[in-house]
C-alpha cells in the first residue's frame, strides 16, 4: 500500500482507511510526592485515530503528554482510563511489536558497542537473519547518512548527539517495521541533518509505513505530514489536516507596488516595508477598499496573493486562546 498524494503536497493526503492507531479516552495519571499522595494527570481522555499510510504529526509544549501518549501507545507505561489498538491489537500486545519502531526523544544504548555492533544486536532482537543483516545494515546507515567506518570501528560513547539520533534512527527501522514512532526526531541534528530526516520521514510515508511522531520544529511538521494534531495540558484540543486546521484562520493578502503616501498606506498595511522604491507587506480582510484607495494615491500595485496563517502561527494562536505558556 502506497499513499497517492504528491510528495510536495499533503495537505489533502490520500490513505487507507483502517486505522494503524486509535485510541478512545486514553488517560494517564502519576502519583507523586513522597508518600504518593499527589495525582498528576498527564493525559485526559485522548481520542485519536491515526490511519494505515499516515504520517502524523503531534505537537505540544513541553510538559503538555506528548511523550506519555507516546509511551502509553507503545506500552511502556499503562494507561489509567480508557483503551486503544496498534495494527487492530489492543495496546501491550507483545505480537504487534516485531511491526513497530521506535526512536526515543534521548536515545541511550550501551555505549562500548560500535554502531554497527548496535545494529546487529537490535536484529538479533528480532531474529533477522544474519542473510538479511547483511545488507539491511549496509543499506540503514546509507539512508541515515553514517560511514560503514564509522559505524564499525567507532564506540557509540564517541559519537555526537547527531550520531546517536542517526544509528537511533537506524535501529529504529531495522525490522522493517509498518509502523513507527518518533520522539522528538529533529533533536540534536544540524540543518543537513535535519533535512535527512525530513526526506527519510517522506520516503517511509510514500513506502506506506505510518509515521507517529512529536516534534517541536513547526515548519518540518508542515512540509511532511499528512495530518496534524494539538496535544495541551494533556488534552487534544484539536486534530485534522493543514487544510482543515487552517482554512478558517485570519486570512490575508501579500501585496506590493510603488508610489503612494507612506503614512496612508501604513494604516492598510502590517509590517510596511520598503525596498529602494517598492513596498510590500499585508492587508488583513477583503482587498476591495484597499485597491480603491491606491488608485486615489496614483500608487501602482505589483501584485496581490491571498495567503494562510502557518502552522506555527495557529499553533500559538490556540496556546493564546487557553492562555497556555512554556513550562521551560
Amino acid at each position: 500500500m502506497t499513499l497517492t498524494t504528491e510528495t510536495l503536497d499533503r495537505s489533502t493526503p490520500v490513505y487507507d482507511t483502517a486505522a494503524a492507531i486509535e485510541t478512545d479516552r486514553l488517560g494517564k495519571v502519576y502519583r507523586t510526592g513522597f508518600w504518593l499522595n499527589r495525582q498528576v494527570e498527564s493525559l485526559k481522555d485522548c481520542t485519536l485515530k491515526v490511519y494505515q499510510g499516515e504520517t502524523f504529526g503531534l505537537l505540544g509544549l513541553n510538559g503538555a503528554g506528548k511523550t506519555t501518549l507516546l509511551k502509553t501507545l507503545l506500552g511502556i507505561v499503562k494507561p489509567t482510563s480508557g483503551r486503544g489498538s496498534l495494527l487492530g491489537k489492543p495496546l501491550g500486545n507483545r505480537s504487534i511489536k516485531q511491526q513497530i519502531g521506535y526512536l526515543p526523544e534521548n536515545p541511550y544504548f550501551y555505549d562500548f558497542l560500535t554502531g554497527w555492533e548496535l545494529l546487529e544486536y537490535t536484529a538479533g532482537l528480532f531474529e533477522i537473519p544474519r542473510s538479511v543483516q547483511k545488507q539491511r545494515i549496509p543499506a540503514l546507515l546509507d539512508l541515515v547518512g553514517l560511514t560503514r567506518s564509522a559505524a564499525q570501528k567507532k564506540q557509540l560513547r564517541q559519537y555526537s548527539k547527531g550520531m546517536v539520533q542517526r544509528v537511533g534512527l537506524a535501529q529504529a527501522l531495522i525490522n522493517d517495521p509498518d509502523l513507527i514512532f518518533l520522539d522528538e526526531p529533529m533533536s540534536g541534528l544540524d540543518p543537513l541533518g535535519r533535512k535527512q530526516m525530513r526526506d527519510i520521514i517522506v520516503s517511509l510515508g510514500d513506502r506506506g509505513k505510518t509515521v507517529f511522531f512529536n516534534s517541536h520544529v513547526l515548519t518540518e511538521v508542515e512540509q511532511i505530514c499528512s495530518r496534524v494534531g494539538i496535544l495541551a495540558r494533556g488534552e487534544l484540543i484539536c486534530c485534522g489536516t493543514l487544510s482543515e486546521l487552517l482554512t478558517n484562520t485570519d486570512r490575508y493578502y501579500d501585496v506590493s507596488g510603488r508610489g503612494g503616501n507612506r503614512e496612508i498606506l501604513a494604516r492598510w498595511i502590517s509590517d510596511l516595508d520598503y525596498h529602494d522604491d517598492i513596498w510590500h507587506g499585508k492587508i488583513r480582510g477583503e482587498p476591495q477598499e484597499f485597491l480603491a484607495t491606491l488608485k486615489l494615491l496614483e500608487a501602482e500595485l505589483i501584485s496581490l496573493k491571498q495567503g494562510r496563517a502557518s502552522l506555527e502561527e495557529f499553533f500559538m494562536e490556540q496556546m493564546e486562546i487557553r492562555d497556555i505558556r512554556s513550562s521551560t
